[in-house]
This record gives C-alpha cells, structure tokens and sequence, in this order.
C-alpha cells in the first residue's frame, strides 16, 4: 500500500512511520522535512502546509490512503484555534482532488460521555480543543470518502503494540486511570487500514493491559 501520512513527526506519527515502513511505501508530509530523521527506501518526505489543500492533493496522488496523528499543540488545547478542524477541511478536498477515499484520523476518548468530576475538570481545561475535535469529527462523519475515527485516553511512552478496541465507546469505560502508548495507535491505525477494518466507524481504544 501506498499511504500519506499527516503528523508524521509527532509521537505518534514516528511510530506509525515505523511499524508501516517493513510492509508498505510511506509519504509524509511535513511542514519541517528536516525534523523527520528516519532514511529508509520506502519513505518519501514532502513539504508542505496541512492546511493547503491543493499541495496537499498534489502530495496525495497515488496513494491509497491517509492517516492523520495530528494533534494539538498545548496552545491549541487551551485557546480558541482549530488545527483540527481546519486540517480536516484541507484534508477532505484534497482527497476529493486526488481521488483517494480512505481516511483514518486520530481524535480523543475523551468526547465519549462519562468519566466521573476528574474527567469532567479536564474536560474543562481543554475544551477548546474538544470543541474543535468534534468539530473535527463532525466533519469527516458527513464526507463522502471511507473514514475511521480513533478515539485514545491519555498517552504514555513505551514499546507496548498492545489494544483493545470497540466501536462507539472506550472499552472498560472512560476514567483518568485509562491509558495506552502512541505505539499501540500506530499499531490500531495500521491494521485498520490494512484490514479495511471499522469503516465510517467511530472506534475507542485501550492498552490490552488496561
């Protein structure tokens, strides 16, 4: 497979990078080329705004697919900005440009219901940015191309491949102690889009070990 890939030099997008590299020809495209410090064959490295649709599509061309491990900068979950939002529209037209239907994004377990007063405080601090991922979200549900949306808790640092996954809610329920790696995304996106797996489906995910 061919895939672009959006967040390519966030944590969760290195890992994506990593774990996609062994199987299948990988683009990503990046505001700043020179922070992508893995050399391999099958990885392309393309400059570009995420919100410019038309570099976008150009860069998009061929490919099967588009992953997105975008996410906020601290600023953008604490003020009145929409990255996600506006990275959606751009993203959405140019897969319409280039003819490409498949889009995987990542989004937050924290726009499913419940979770308790420590959830909802947190919910508070940040709810620009839950504003803006809905928004986000809202958007992909009504386009047209074939979309999953991964919705992860709180995101730790280790080697761990490991998740367990559920449509329309976060398996074992949304608490603050719910966790998992970026790895294991990466490892969630990857097989989804590899398996055509939950399309047009909204997916919540865990560590195995949760």
């Amino acid at each position: 497979m061919r895939l672009l890939v959006l967040g390519a030099t966030g944590r969760t997008g290195v890992e994506l990078i990593d774990l996609a590299l062994p199987k299948h020809d990988v683009t990503a495209f990046v505001r700043s080329p020179a922070r992508v410090t893995r050399t391999d064959g099958r990885l392309r490295v393309v400059k570009g705004d995420v919100r410019d649709s038309e570099q976008l599509a150009a860069a998009l061309a061929g490919h099967d697919a588009v992953i997105s491990a975008l996410g906020p900068k601290v600023g953008d979950a604490l003020f009145g900005t929409t990255p996600m939002k506006d990275a959606a529209v751009s993203t959405l037209d140019a897969m319409r440009i280039a003819g490409v239907r498949r889009f995987l994004v990542v989004s937050s377990a924290i726009l499913f219901p419940g979770g308790g007063i420590a959830v909802g405080f947190f919910r508070g601090l940040i709810g620009h940015h839950l504003v803006d991922s809905r928004r986000m979200e809202e958007l992909v549900a009504q386009s047209a191309v074939e979309w999953t949306i991964a919705r992860p808790p709180r995101l730790v640092m280790t080697r761990d491949e490991g998740y367990v996954a559920e449509e329309g809610k976060l398996p074992g329920g949304l608490t603050v102690r719910a966790a998992m790696s970026w790895r294991a995304v990466a490892a969630f996106l990857l097989h989804a889009v590899e398996g055509n797996l939950y399309p047009r489906r909204v997916v919540g995910l865990v560590s195995h070990a949760a």
